[in-house]
């Protein structure tokens, strides 16, 4: 079977060649000439874990700038994974979905139904619109977004918890699952639901593990504060079948491309449809005072002279981002404070680094193996 993705960045990369490698044929389309040269010479070099030698070891995976291969090529099941970077009020910016759509119309009508599967995180109600505007050209809009970390996307995809369908049909429904019961190495939960509720679960989804975080933060600043053991607090509520240990660990807050902004994405929704969402708001303005009580503590403990070291600095150790990151907040507080801050990263990380904040910290370079 051929499948088609529409957008291979760093995502759609990584569930192209996933694919490939569970023995679907796949043909990806991006807008960047010399990138989709990179990737059809196998030229092209990442630092997401597995990727380079998937791209090596692949054989039924090919590259095009031409949306209208995918007609040509008579797929019939298509993943939209564009960017949807967050606008400065916090909602999720559909312009690279709209520039796709817009292709798509001036293609026309497909002669056989199309299934289009939106991979990337959308404003709830998004879908609904523009399954509407598509639906005269024979295109069917489902709902498929992915839950998955930078540093570990390929295994990520490979075992998901749950795979959350927004099924515009029983029939897109069916199809979609197919395609993972394929690739999943394990045997997820599929969540199968109306487009609507899916936006919902995955925003939620996302916030419910910020709250966790915040929580575990929290507890355990007050843990600090008063000379009681954090770790053996956190370690016995998680205890609790009904809690659980994961994500309720004390240490940085959360951060990257996805937690943060779906966390804030969930209550501005919430906003917009009248029915307020205390709780996302909470968990970010909990974030925030963490950070606060981990500046202060780290203020007491070290003095003018000493210098303060940081293992990583990216959101989560053996990712290269550092978007929207707790520790490089931290980080960036103590050094202007007049601390003296050496931070160890990989290459990748320390670049970003030196280009937002120039000369304000030590660095040494770790070597990835």
């Amino acid at each position: 079977m051929k499948v088609g993705i529409l957008g291979v960045g760093k995502l759609g990369l990584c569930f192209a060649l996933n694919l490939e490698r569970a023995g679907f044929e796949v043909v990806g389309v991006d807008i960047y000439e010399s990138y989709v040269q990179s990737l059809n010479k196998k030229s092209f070099q990442s630092p997401e874990p597995g990727v380079n030698d998937l791209l090596q070891s692949s054989s039924k995976f090919k590259v095009t700038t031409d949306v209208d291969e995918l007609n040509r090529e008579n797929i019939e099941l298509i993943f939209l994974m564009v960017a949807t970077p967050s606008t400065p009020e916090g909602t999720y910016n559909h312009e690279q979905i709209e520039r796709v759509t817009e292709k798509l119309i001036s293609i026309g009508r497909r002669p056989k139904k199309t299934h289009l599967a939106v991979a990337c995180t959308t404003m709830p109600g998004y879908c609904d619109t523009l399954a509407k505007r598509l639906e005269p050209l024979n295109i069917e809009v489902s709902y498929n977004p992915e839950f998955i970390a930078q540093g570990s996307v390929i295994h990520d995809q490979q075992y998901p918890d749950q795979v959350l369908i927004g099924e515009a049909s029983k029939e897109a429904g069916d199809l979609i699952q197919s395609i993972y019961e394929k690739m999943c190495e394990n045997e997820p939960a599929f969540c199968r639901m109306d487009r609507l509720s899916a936006e919902i679960c995955k925003l939620a989804t996302n916030c419910f593990l910020t709250t966790k975080i915040s929580f575990a933060n929290s507890v355990g600043d007050l843990a600090r504060s008063v000379g009681a053991d954090e770790e053996k607090i956190l370690k016995a509520i998680g205890s609790d079948s009904r809690v659980g240990h994961k994500y309720l660990k004390y240490g940085f807050g959360y951060g990257g491309p996805c937690l943060s902004r779906d966390n804030r994405a969930l209550g501005i929704y919430a906003d917009m449809v009248d029915n307020e969402l205390k709780i996302s708001k909470a968990t970010d303005d909990a974030n925030h005072q963490h950070l606060d009580f981990q500046f202060n503590e780290y203020l007491e403990k070290y003095s003018l002279n000493q210098v303060i070291e940081f293992d990583y600095v990216s959101y989560k150790q053996g990712s290269v981002s550092i978007e929207e990151s707790q520790q490089l907040a931290l980080a960036v507080k103590l050094a202007q404070a007049g601390r003296k801050v050496l931070v160890r990263d990989r290459k990748e990380v320390l670049d970003q680094v030196e280009e937002l904040y120039p000369g304000l910290f030590i660095f040494q370079t770790v070597k990835v193996h």
